[in-house]
């Protein structure tokens, strides 16, 4: 807990317990008709215990609300820029007109365009840039494959019911929602209790059932909406099951990511590849989880846009031939030992991070050196973006090293990227469940005498021991690397025989020694197979999308100071319409160079809106400002126009014929707005603006 919290919260709990031996003391003088003057001088020195007490009340609440724990203001932020959203039809609840279904949305005419800027600027800056393959999968994926994956038995989030009225609750949230609010809102838990509170969030997802249940019991969580008892807590699969056909005998799942289709087509593209590695796979795609109880808008819903990356590497070697290329950036990173020690994230220089192990290979580290420059790029604030690495107890046993992209939000820090290194295990699982082999091949320049290791199942007693599973047992066996496959020769060898998990099978079955033959044999060798390493960025579009809305959304005085305006600070990459064009007044020889124009933009490609509503000019900018429209158009002669930029507010004139072009211009990023104004003459009215 943050130092001067801790203090606050001591202080408080002694002048509380002041402020109640003051009161018993008054209370005890009256009970005993004391003499006025000396009740009225307890009363006062009550009266005066209350007053430090209420100071540090208000000291306390101000430290929490600064420290990013507070939620008064961050509530009244968010209401702001959601009340926006939704009326100038960002995005809205879908189904609206029959109450809407939680955790759907609709995105209106400048969130698709938002949206569509930003999966534009993806597809450039990481599939062309960096030569990717992109595919285009179903949604509806057969069980089989995602039984492989681990979906079917693992995705799944703890859920409790109220166990009269059978209303479900994600049972991790109700234990965050009741610590929270007891951190923000009640000023008289001691600092020991607060400590414990943070120690829980911190901790929390690491709970199982039998825990997570045990801290809603000890801290009497109920039924949020009716008090009623809640059900222990249990998994729930968050994915939407379909079966595939008429006959409703190939069970599927709607898909809960992308990525999986590209695992089952890498064969393939390493053929289209030319057979050779590292190559970068790429979808972006619908993906669908049936969350438990859909919150926070856009971060938590139960369909979504995801853009995700399968970039396939040789284990052996995870360099990457332009990690110099980012190696010099700085940036807010978070590794796991500054969270377990209870530091803050610090700026980290990503070739050192590498350089020191702190990020495991080059190769993971140029895809968050690239992450970070595509999220400042769309116009998120680098001081509230960092890289936190997962911890132990968050990584899977087979990850390398794993990092999520958290942006801070009205919601707290959000995680909208994952960048992990994934090692082998997908194609590896999808080899043992489908029987093809996912491997790929390096040959060399002549041939090795390598020493090979030599797994010779024995099919005639496996098929004894194990009937009908024997081909899962068999496969699992073929599919050991090394140190596994010793590691099973020496207990073998030792105890006769030995506990081996079939991952296709669930559970963990004996092998005997006269089930296996292990050994290591010297054979030339004119290549080597193996299976490649994976490294996934995936990104969760909306959660991008949704806290980019937050970053670039401010307020400013109108021009009379009577009202606070709206504006969406979008850079003109991702702003949903990049110009307005508007007839200073209704004249019919400023409508026709307004269609001119309007002719232009369309042809240089330009999003662009024309207003030729009556209302006043500064009316028409602070509607295009509330929008994120980056440039305005006035035309007030049939010469020459007016461009305005909306966040300095500063206009220029150009003549009508280079109006569009100066616009795309910046509208590209070939000039700046700096470079417009330093080659242009400036233009002011005292009516132009709001």
């Amino acid at each position: 807990m943050d130092a001067a919290e801790q203090s606050l919260r001591q202080s408080l709990s002694e002048k509380s317990s002041s402020v109640e031996s003051q009161g018993n003391a008054v209370r005890a003088l009256k009970a005993s008709r004391a003499g006025k003057p000396e009740i009225d001088a307890a009363i006062d020195l009550l009266n005066k215990l209350k007053l430090e007490k209420s100071a540090v009340e208000k000291q306390l609440q101000s430290t929490i609300t600064s420290s990013g724990n507070g939620s008064l203001n961050r509530e009244a932020f968010r209401q702001a820029v959601v009340n926006t959203l939704e009326r100038r039809l960002f995005y809205i609840p879908s189904f609206k007109i029959y109450r809407g279904v939680a955790g759907l949305f609709d995105y209106g005419p400048p969130g698709c365009a938002v949206k569509s800027n930003v999966l534009s600027f993806w597809r450039q800056h990481f599939i062309l840039e960096e030569n990717m393959l992109e595919v285009d999968c179903p949604c509806v994926t057969p069980e089989v494959v995602l039984k492989a994956s681990g979906h079917v038995d693992k995705f799944t989030d703890l859920m409790v019911k109220d166990e009269k009225t059978g209303t479900c609750y994600r049972a991790d949230h109700l234990l965050k929602d009741y610590c929270t609010d007891k951190l923000e809102k009640d000023l008289t838990i001691s600092a020991e209790k607060a400590a414990e509170f943070k120690d829980v969030l911190a901790v929390m997802e690491d709970y199982s059932p039998e825990e997570l249940g045990a801290k809603l019991k000890e801290y009497g969580i109920t039924a949020p909406d009716t008090k009623n008892p809640l059900s222990d807590p249990y998994p729930f699969n968050l994915m939407f099951q379909t079966s595939i056909g008429p006959s409703g005998l190939i069970p599927g799942y709607m898909r809960p990511e992308t990525a999986q289709g590209i695992f089952v087509n890498f064969k393939d593209l390493y053929y289209y590849n030319g057979r050779k590695l590292p190559f970068a796979a790429a979808q972006i795609g619908q993906a669908f989880r049936n969350e438990i109880s859909p919150r926070q808008g856009l971060l938590r819903v139960r369909e979504f846009t995801l853009a995700e990356i399968e970039h396939f590497v040789d284990p052996e070697n995870k360099s990457h031939p332009k990690f110099s290329d980012v190696s010099k950036l700085e940036f807010l990173m978070f590794p796991r030992e500054e969270q377990m020690s209870g530091q803050s994230a610090k700026k980290l220089c990503i070739g050192e991070a590498v350089a020191k192990g702190t990020v495991n290979n080059e190769t993971l580290g140029y895809f968050i050196g690239r992450v970070y420059l595509f999220l400042t790029r769309l116009g998120i604030d680098k001081e509230r973006l960092r890289f936190r690495q997962h911890l132990a107890n968050e990584m899977a046993h087979y990850a390398a090293d794993c990092w999520d992209a958290e942006i801070e939000s009205s919601y707290g820090w959000i995680e909208c990227v994952g960048i992990a290194d994934r090692s082998a295990y997908d194609l590896r699982a999808h080899s043992e469940k489908s029987g093809v082999a996912l491997v790929a091949e390096e040959k060399y320049a002549e041939p090795k005498e390598l020493e090979k290791l030599v797994i010779n199942p024995v099919k005639k007693e496996l098929g004894l021991a194990f009937k009908g599973n024997q081909k899962n047992v068999v496969e699992s066996l073929e599919a050991m690397n090394e140190k596994e496959a010793m590691e099973m020769k020496a207990s073998l060898e030792s105890k006769g025989e030995v506990e081996f998990y079939v991952c296709t099978l669930g559970k963990n079955v004996i092998i005997k020694k006269n089930m296996v033959s292990i050994s290591k044999e010297k054979k030339k060798e004119h290549q080597r197979v193996f299976t490649p390493s994976v490294i996934e960025p995936s990104f969760g579009i909306g959660r991008i999308i949704y806290c980019l809305y937050e970053h670039c959304f401010s307020t400013r005085p109108s021009k009379a100071g009577d009202e606070q305006l709206n504006v969406f600070r979008f850079p003109p990459l991702v702003a949903p319409i990049k110009c307005t064009v508007f007839p200073l007044v209704q004249n019919q020889q400023f409508e026709e160079a307004t269609k001119v124009i309007s002719k232009e933009l369309t042809s240089v490609g330009i999003s662009h809106k024309i207003d030729i509503t009556g209302t006043s000019i500064g009316k028409r900018y602070a509607r295009t400002d509330e929008l994120g429209v980056p440039f305005a158009i006035t035309v007030d002669s049939d010469t020459s126009v007016t461009i305005r930029e909306r966040d300095s507010k500063d206009q220029v004139r150009v003549s009508l014929e280079e109006a569009a072009s100066v616009v795309s211009s910046v509208a590209e990023g070939k000039m700046t707005w700096q470079d417009v104004w330093a080659r242009f003459p400036h233009h002011s009215s005292a009516a132009a603006d709001e």
